[in-house]
């Protein structure tokens, strides 16, 4: 099962090469602050310095001095964090949610739904704004604002997945076998439907990362923390003197959130078993 899944993976070179730039800026994420001297925070030089003209500063400093490699390398543990946390919130609520209402239909069903559409009836950024501003803008309220505007289409999948699946052979038989309504859910009907929840988490954490960097672009990011999104709006006052100030952190978001979307149309590929009987 495993060879096979990888087999159709690799057919998939856009999502080979995204997978490599995935792990890159995993490793980035994770030991990329060692290899800097500098604090992010910290005044180390001249303000405006631009890239490749001192030794240490490979990328220049901002408007304060400060060093943007150094920025670039720790922000993208705020980055992936954000995204990360917030898909994982996201997809507990969705699962939820759309499990819920799948599997037991009816008022069930209905109540769900509407409850469901009422998030989806605001436009996901201007409710991710009102709920950053409402709650002042930090780290957690970002990521609550992230994961709030992002369940609901999680939801709608996982439902129409339990809707068909809870019909199956399998799940009568664990019924006729006396097994309770939550073991079937966790146990016979989610793996099954894990595969395009799988495909839809990879690309929540690349849209993640796009509406954290949308938000501090506006100025509503965590001053206390160094993203790539807040690095990016940090410089939006300044972006004919200093270009760097923003390219590079938009480099970076633009190299990541591509690489998220091509690993998962390679997953999807890879979790399309029908995929084999078409190269046959």
């Amino acid at each position: 099962m495993q060879s096979a899944f990888w087999r159709r993976f690799r057919r998939n070179k856009g999502a080979v090469i995204g997978l490599a730039v995935l792990l890159l800026v995993a490793v980035v994420a994770g030991i990329g602050p060692a290899f800097t001297e500098n604090d992010p925070w910290a005044m180390v030089q001249q303000p405006f310095l631009h890239p490749w003209t001192e030794p240490g500063f490979a990328l220049g400093t901002d408007a304060l001095g400060r060093d943007i490699l150094s920025g670039v390398l720790y922000g993208a543990r705020i980055s992936l964090l954000v995204g990360l946390v917030s898909t994982v919130v996201a997809l507990l609520i969705g699962v939820t949610v759309g499990a819920l209402a799948g599997y037991f239909g009816g008022w069930v069903d209905a109540g769900l739904m509407r409850f469901t559409e009422l998030f989806q009836s605001v436009p996901s950024f201007a409710l991710a704004i009102v709920l950053v501003a409402i709650f002042q803008p930090s780290i957690y309220s970002i990521v609550s604002a992230i994961a709030i505007v992002s369940w609901p289409p999680v939801a709608r999948l996982v439902r129409g997945e339990f809707l068909t699946l809870r019909q199956r052979d399998f799940v009568q038989a664990a019924l006729l076998a006396g097994e309770s309504t939550p073991r079937i859910m966790l146990t016979q009907i989610l793996p099954n439907a894990m595969s395009p929840i799988i495909v839809m988490a990879s690309l929540m954490v690349a849209t993640a990362i796009l509406l954290e960097s949308s938000l501090s672009f506006l100025g509503l990011g965590d001053p206390n923390q160094m993203s790539w999104g807040y690095m990016v709006g940090a410089a939006r006052t300044v972006l004919r003197q200093a270009w760097w100030m923003a390219v590079f952190p938009g480099v970076a978001i633009v190299l990541t959130v591509l690489a998220l979307n091509l690993v998962g149309e390679g997953l999807n590929d890879g979790l399309n078993s029908r995929l084999d009987g078409r190269s046959k």
